[in-house]
């Protein structure tokens, strides 16, 4: 079952265009559905809504609501592994990631292709609707650390999936050696429309300052970029811009909001980075929305992937994560934009 399932999610990724998978879905229905699936196949997650008095079916976002919220203390260390999995089998997963471990003991989170490709889907919608990588030839760098931790796999992994839906994408994954970089820049992007350098931003910015002392002109690679890991000011992303000539400050580069356990949870779109430079230049508007001068990151989020709640002062999500959980998040971490 395990297989067939992971064998319909794949078809239906590579068969189905962006624009369809990003329509609008019944909520309602999904959240239940989400919920019965974790209650029935997951006997951690059983268990746990047994300890909290909740045994009934749910038919709504409100009853949604009303669950009790799993957190590391209450769940991810409370059960076992195997346990938080379907079927309590951990050998259903084709790979486990590691978190960082910033708020603690690194947690191991296992990984099915099913999962991946709701991830894929954040990542086609960057590569085509900003970047055109559907039109253009395009070279895809992974420069986010590679091993255990979460970000440069998951990152080839997604670019990877989203290639094989016949984008002329080619994916490199020489991690963070900016040595490799630059000889894969000079010896491989002439042969591409375009160069997406996939990063954290302070690692790429001090590589594209790197890259000028040793004479490597990075206009002539038309370079677009993917980041994540910390929010950046939108001074900050135009200088990197002014570094490659970038005529689109809008389409040429977009970050990525993510964690280890739910995978990217929001992106920014062309949209979300013209209104954010619009707040940029408005401090005063800027703290009249968001308490503070200082800019957050600024997301779209499609609710049919991760659905988000507030509960007090915590913003809650809610996905098909592998193992199925709930993930509390510090509710000032970004902003989100529902597009769905």
């Amino acid at each position: 079952m395990h297989s067939k399932t992971n064998a319909q999610s794949y078809r239906h990724f590579l068969e189905t265009p962006i624009g369809d998978l990003l329509a609008p879905t019944d909520i309602d229905k999904q959240l239940t559905s989400l919920h019965q699936q974790a209650a029935d196949k997951v006997p951690a997650y059983a268990d746990f809504l047994n300890q909290h008095g909740h045994n009934s079916a749910i038919n709504n976002r409100c009853e949604f609501s009303q669950l009790p919220l799993t957190t590391k203390d209450n769940y991810m260390r409370a059960y076992p592994l195997a346990q938080r999995c379907p079927n309590g089998r951990l050998d259903q997963c084709e790979m486990i990631a590691v978190s960082s471990g910033s708020t603690g003991e690194p947690l191991f989170w296992p990984r099915s292709i099913k999962h991946e490709l709701e991830i894929a889907t954040r990542f086609e919608q960057v590569l085509h609707d900003s970047f055109k990588a559907h039109e253009r030839s395009t070279l895809v760098i992974v420069c986010f650390a590679l091993g255990n931790w979460v970000g440069g796999i998951y990152t080839a992994n997604c670019v990877r999936l989203v290639a094989q839906k016949n984008y002329p994408i080619t994916l490199v994954t020489p991690g963070s050696n900016p040595d490799e970089i630059f000889r894969i820049v000079r010896e491989l992007s002439p042969n591409f429309d375009q160069t997406v350098l996939a990063g954290y931003p302070p690692f790429i910015k001090g590589l594209l300052d790197r890259g000028r002392s040793q004479d490597i002109d990075w206009p002539l690679y038309n370079l677009r970029f993917i980041f994540a890991g910390e929010v950046f000011s939108e001074e900050w992303r135009q200088l990197l811009m002014e570094y490659c000539c970038s005529d689109n400050i809008y389409h040429d580069s977009a970050s990525l909001y993510g964690t280890a356990d739910a995978g990217v949870l929001g992106n920014e779109t062309p949209l979300s980075i013209r209104i954010r430079r619009f707040f940029a230049d408005k401090p005063s508007a800027a703290r009249q929305v968001f308490g503070e001068s200082r800019l957050p990151a600024l997301m779209q989020y499609d609710p049919s992937s991760r659905y988000f709640e507030t509960h007090n002062d915590t913003l809650v999500v809610s996905g098909m994560a592998y193992p199925y959980c709930v993930i509390i998040l510090p509710i000032k971490a970004a902003y989100l934009v529902m597009t769905n």
